[in-house]
């Protein structure tokens, strides 16, 4: 294994393709990414090789992914024209879920991991329209013409943030919810939420190798998914990854005890909980 295998933000996408294959090679999987092996590559299974076994927490990773699909299915069911996956690392959505032909999708990343992606995918057919957009999103000045863009192109618009925002800062998180706010089809907002203990719980654990690749784990808010209200979004619904990860069967022993008791309610403490939330406007 390389002395720093995470070597920037971008690498946790191929750590989070290597989750998303051991649930594809399952016999009873939630969900078959067949494209998520070779996406992970080599330098995947050297990254998740980071933390010891009783660290790996797979059911988090997986129940987050499947808990993304449910609410964006429900979203486009609902009418939404595009889906704008903001971040989109090496998520394949687009090549295994059942979605209409006519569907807007965007992906949107850093330049090197879009080229990446497309290289590796190139002969693979996506089930709906789908582009690739590189972008540095942590630029405000770079994403604005992809916003306008979005504001132009779509009726009724999702975005999606599976593991973005966490490595965002409070400033940057809301500059993000405003300018998303601005666009006027841009009607769900589908994101995770970490309480303060589990961010805390997590660099603890791998806090030194995400730091050294300049990713720390930043965005926790004491007030959870209420801190969208004040940049114009409030929460639709909130699925505790935990309590659902129980009612998917994912949960090893010792967390089965702990989804006996109610998910926690903002304000978060220390308490690590983490949350799937659709904002709406």
């Amino acid at each position: 294994m390389p002395s720093q295998p995470i070597r920037n933000v971008s690498d946790t996408a191929l750590w989070a393709a290597v989750y998303r294959a051991r649930e594809t090679e399952r016999p009873d999987a939630l969900f078959r990414d067949p494209l998520a092996r070779k996406l992970a590559g080599a330098r995947g299974h050297d990254i998740s090789g980071l933390l010891p076994a009783k660290h790996q927490n797979d059911w988090a990773w997986i129940t987050r992914t499947v808990l993304f699909d449910r609410f964006l299915l429900e979203q486009i069911a609902s009418g939404a024209d595009m889906v704008v996956n903001l971040a989109a690392g090496l998520d394949a959505r687009p090549y295994r879920m059942q979605l209409p032909p006519n569907l807007h999708w965007i992906e949107a990343d850093l330049p090197p991991l879009i080229a990446y992606k497309e290289e590796l995918l190139r002969d693979e057919t996506p089930n709906c329209r789908l582009e690739r957009v590189p972008v540095d999103l942590s630029d405000r000045n770079a994403r604005k013409p992809l916003f306008e863009r979005i504001a132009a192109e779509s009726k009724r618009a999702v975005v999606l943030t599976e593991g973005l925002v966490i490595y965002l800062t409070r400033e940057g998180v809301g500059e993000l919810a405003d300018d998303l706010a601005a666009i006027p089809s841009m009607r769900a907002w589908i994101v995770d939420v970490v309480s303060p203990g589990l961010r805390e719980m997590l660099m603890k654990q791998i806090g030194k190798e995400l730091s050294a690749a300049d990713a720390p784990l930043l965005f926790s808010p004491e007030e959870g998914w209420t801190f969208f209200e004040k940049h114009g979004w409030r929460a639709a619904k909130v699925q505790s990854v935990l309590h659902a990860a129980a009612e998917l069967k994912r949960l090893k022993l010792l967390f089965r005890f702990f989804a006996m008791f109610p998910p926690p309610k903002p304000p978060l403490g220390k308490q690590p909980s983490s949350a799937i939330v659709v904002l709406e406007r």
